[in-house]
This record gives structure tokens, C-alpha cells and sequence, in this order.
């Protein structure tokens, strides 16, 4: 059985915190007080994308050694028309340079929450997490925990992957602001 901390109990980190207990594993829900300890093998943070360096500053000594999953879309949350890293990085780039005892991974951003919960997109297909790294185990421990809780994973590839995942996570919110599509809509991979 695996340990996840979730940092963030807003909707991403409740519907992954069910897929994770949906798999027979523990789900730890740890609040942005760094005096709560973070002690699961693999660690989500499931906050916006400005709360990434607060979570570092605080965190970064209990994230050592540790998987540390990356759920961000780096917008601009003040107009939503543009990413606010370089074209050529990613959040989750960012995140390993200044976390380089850890893991890090890129994993769910590309899922609405409420696809997670249904463990389908649209209500037709099943939901597929994608995840991008490049720690070939830390990512297979991840799928393994994904796949356990009834939805399916991918493995993306390297990490310099996350800069597609976000620009798809980016185009997803995008549309669903604009209520183009709905928030149980989304990419699905059909094999």
C-alpha cells in the first residue's frame, strides 16, 4: 500500500484523493501549514500554479527524496489567454530545478475534476491521466496508483513533455470558461 500526501483539498485533490483510496491506497490530505508533515512516498500538489514557491519555501526540506507530483496550469488567472512560463519550459521544469532532491512529475492537469471523480470524459470515455518525468520508477509508481483507483494512465514521457501537457491543460480551461465544453468534458485517448 502506498502513502500519498495531497496538498490541497480543493476539487483536484478530493477527486484524486478518492481515486487513490479507490485503489486500496492512503490518501493524506496535509494543509498548507508547514508544521503538518508530509509523510507519503508520493506527494500531489494540488494547488494553483502561484502557490507552487509558498509550498517550496515552506516544504521543500520534507520534499526531499520524495515523488512530488505537479498538477498546475501555469496561466494568467487575471485574463486566461496565456501561459506564464517561457514556450520553451514548464511549470513542472521549474519545480524540479528548485526541488532537486526530488522527483518530480507532471500528472493530471490535463483532467477536470469532475472526470477524475467519473473516471470517464463526456460520460463515453474512460479518463486517462498522462504522466511526464524523468524518474521511469517514480512514474510507475504514480501510473500504478492511478490505474489501481480505476482510471487509466499513460506514460507521456520525459519530462520536457510537461510543456505540451500544460499548453493541452491551458486549452482545456480555456474552452470550458468560455462554456465551450463543459467541465466533464475533456482530451481523452482512444486507443
Amino acid at each position: 500500500m502506498t502513502t500519498v500526501s495531497i496538498i490541497g483539498n480543493g476539487n483536484m485533490g478530493t477527486a484524486i484523493g478518492g481515486i487513490v483510496a479507490a485503489g486500496g491506497n492512503t490518501a493524506e490530505y496535509v494543509g498548507r501549514d508547514a508544521s503538518q508533515q508530509v509523510t507519503g512516498d508520493i506527494v500531489i500538489l494540488a494547488v494553483p500554479y502561484p502557490s507552487l514557491g509558498e509550498i517550496i519555501e515552506a516544504r521543500g526540506e520534507q520534499l526531499a527524496g520524495k515523488i512530488v507530483v505537479d498538477i498546475t496550469n501555469p496561466l494568467n488567472f487575471e485574463t486566461f489567454d496565456s501561459l506564464v512560463v517561457p514556450a520553451d519550459a514548464s511549470a513542472a521544469a521549474e519545480l524540479a530545478a528548485k526541488l532537486p532532491e526530488s522527483r518530480v512529475l507532471k500528472a493530471f492537469n490535463t483532467n477536470f475534476a469532475a472526470t477524475l471523480a467519473a473516471k470517464s470524459v463526456g460520460g463515453a470515455h474512460p479518463t486517462t491521466v498522462l504522466v511526464a518525468g524523468d524518474d521511469d520508477l517514480a512514474k510507475q509508481a504514480l501510473v500504478d496508483v492511478v490505474r489501481a483507483g480505476g482510471v487509466n494512465a499513460v506514460d507521456a514521457g520525459t519530462l520536457s513533455r510537461a510543456r505540451e501537457l500544460e499548453s493541452i491543460g491551458f486549452l482545456q480551461l480555456t474552452l470550458a470558461v468560455q462554456e465551450k465544453v463543459g467541465w466533464n468534458a475533456g482530451v481523452a485517448l482512444v486507443a
